[in-house]
């Protein structure tokens, strides 16, 4: 990003300004991988059955879904600096707690706590940029929408093998003491170089009130992703009257956003702006497939295949280094299309390999599997991010923002259910090759969805964060 790299009193991006924004959005997406391979020794360590310690993997999951949207509209009511700096305090403190609380509460209200803290990194900093665009009066870099994409899906990545190292040297409460530094870096650098929310570009429009948070609507949704997460996490009969009581509370949800003047979810925006909406849609199918890899995969090397965590971490290694290149590759890059069908038909060449996957099978083969995952997960990440910032509304893009991520986690929760699924006692091979095919069959839906969307045929010369501007 060396063009970035000068002054703001020349209407440029300063690497001071861009540091914590790219620093803080990489503490999601490594929780949210770093977990995959501590499920089995701190089930072991802490003497917690598999139903159980995938909670700490849930808990996170719902935490996100819920707060991403929630910071995002904090973030573009009160101010993206204010809700960014009290994120990171949380993750602080949750990075402690199960390092002096040795008890399986103790660990899932840590990560409870990190899917909160964390929830402000991405919706906030999408904010600050967008401000920061419009106080230099200038288009936003592609490099650093980019760079923020490369940034969280390569931590992303290397969540497992990161995880994998740590717990071997130091124990599995080590993957919660990485975010202590992480976060005071992030922390540190915006109490310095981040400019106050006192400067923001002026706001059209009344003074923010209580009202414009929308807390029923929060509640509303909170409710409806935690019903539905329950029912997705226990798949049986005894639970089915909780479809009811979800489908009640996104009617009400739905009742509530159409009526209210600010709506925490803005469903007639979402109605206007087909582009943005199924942008999410691709990304709920694309992460399913990431997620379930990611998880289903790393249970099965090691529950199956007969791997440590460690090892385990490291045949995912192909993962983590083919998609920070593909990123890189594509960080600059203006047309949207082919690389989304590609993030949709590569997994699903994927998912069919791994229904030729067995216990048994060397290691060369593994490794394959995990390489052909990384180029979509690059891929993915960049382009996506890229179109919803194009698509969503300035005025709203920290809310945006965050609701994108709760389509990466609604995809993350419905792999969940899907490896619960196929692993009902333990991970299988034929668990793995129902895994496959679910992967192949939903995230081949997300090719198609982008072969056939017209509004990705964009010109090469569109600009990034050219709907930011002011009219």
């Amino acid at each position: 990003m060396t063009s970035t790299e000068t002054t703001q009193t020349g209407g440029k991006f300063t690497w001071r300004f861009t540091t914590p924004v790219l620093v803080g959005p990489v503490l999601n997406p490594i929780n949210t991988s770093m977990i995959a391979v501590a499920l089995v020794p701190i089930s072991r360590d802490l003497h917690v059955a598999t139903s159980v310690v995938v909670w700490l993997v849930a808990g996170l999951y719902l935490a996100s879904a819920i707060a991403q949207p929630t910071m995002g509209k904090l973030a573009d009511v009160f101010g993206p600096r204010k809700v960014y700096i009290v994120g990171l305090v949380v993750v602080i403190v949750a990075g402690v707690l199960p390092n002096i609380w040795h008890d399986f509460s103790a660990v899932l209200v840590a990560r409870v706590l990190i899917g909160i803290g964390t929830s402000a990194a991405y919706p906030s900093g999408m904010a600050l940029i967008r401000d920061q665009s419009l106080r230099l009066d200038r288009q936003t870099p592609p490099s650093l929408l980019s760079g923020i994409s490369i940034a969280g899906q390569t931590t992303a990545a290397i969540g497992p093998v990161l995880g994998g190292v740590l717990i071997g040297a130091f124990g599995w409460q080590s993957i919660f003491l990485v975010n202590i530094p992480l976060a005071a870096i992030a922390l540190i650098t915006t109490l310095m170089w981040v400019p106050s929310d006192k400067n923001r570009p002026a706001r059209t429009g009344p003074a923010p009130t209580l009202r414009d948070i929308d807390p029923i609507g929060i509640v509303l949704f909170a409710a409806t992703l935690a019903s539905l997460l329950v029912f997705l996490l226990d798949l049986h009969v005894d639970m089915l009257w909780l479809i009811p009581v979800t489908l009640a509370l996104a009617a009400a949800l739905l009742w509530w956003s159409l009526r209210h003047e600010n709506p925490f979810i803005d469903i007639r925006m979402l109605r206007r702006n087909g582009a943005l909406s199924r942008t999410y849609l691709r990304m709920l199918l694309i992460y399913f497939g990431a997620y379930t890899m990611m998880y289903g995969f790393s249970q099965w090397v090691q529950g199956s295949a007969g791997y440590s965590a460690d090892q385990a971490g490291f045949v995912q290694l192909p993962t983590a280094v083919l998609a920070a290149v593909t990123s890189v590759m594509v960080a600059n890059n203006r047309r949207l299309k082919l690389p989304l069908v590609l993030s949709g038909a590569i997994p699903l060449i994927g998912g069919v390999l791994l229904i030729f996957l067995h216990a048994s099978s060397p290691l060369w083969m593994l490794l394959l599997v995990a390489a052909i995952f990384g180029v979509p997960q690059g891929l993915a990440s960049v382009s996506n991010q890229q179109a919803m910032y194009r698509q969503a509304p300035g005025e709203q893009l920290g809310t945006a923002s965050g609701l994108s991520r709760t389509a990466v986690y609604l995809g993350s929760i419905l792999s969940s259910a899907a490896i619960g699924l196929a692993f009902p006692h333990s991970p299988t091979d034929g668990g793995l090759h129902v895994l496959g095919i679910a992967i192949a069959v939903i995230v081949g839906a997300a090719a198609l969805l982008a072969l056939v969307d017209r509004s990705l045929n964009s010109p090469k010369s569109e600009r990034v964060g050219e709907a930011l501007q002011p009219k």
